[in-house]
């Protein structure tokens, strides 16, 4: 496993980290090959906080990563910060071939990160 900012080798978690932040802030659709790749998430950062958002922004957040990363089971998450262009993400999750437990916290900037 390679980390796609450096490209040095990188543990099976931080994969699984870096997976999940790339699901999260690929843009439903944007792929050409795979349409459904990807989450809302992007269209739903700039929007005001409120508890209706927070719902939307689970399910957007939850679905997609079930889909996509099944190295995971998620247990909870949740969004501990909001700022301009991202979201501090916190879950919890069981890694699903050795049954450890995973707490990962994800800072999901949205557009370029280079």
């Amino acid at each position: 496993m390679m980390s796609r900012q450096s490209g040095v080798s990188i543990t099976e978690i931080e994969s699984i980290k870096q997976s999940i932040e790339d699901i999260v802030t690929t843009p439903l659709g944007s792929r050409v090959m795979r349409r459904e790749y990807g989450s809302i998430v992007p269209d739903l950062i700039d929007q005001p906080m409120s508890d209706v958002l927070k719902v939307k922004l689970y399910s957007a957040i939850y679905t997609p990563v079930s889909r996509w990363e099944d190295r995971i089971s998620i247990e909870s998450l949740n969004v501990s910060d909001v700022f301009a262009g991202g979201m501090q993400l916190d879950l919890e999750a069981v890694h699903t071939l050795t049954g450890q437990s995973l707490n990962l916290n994800i800072p999901l900037l949205m557009g370029s990160s280079l």
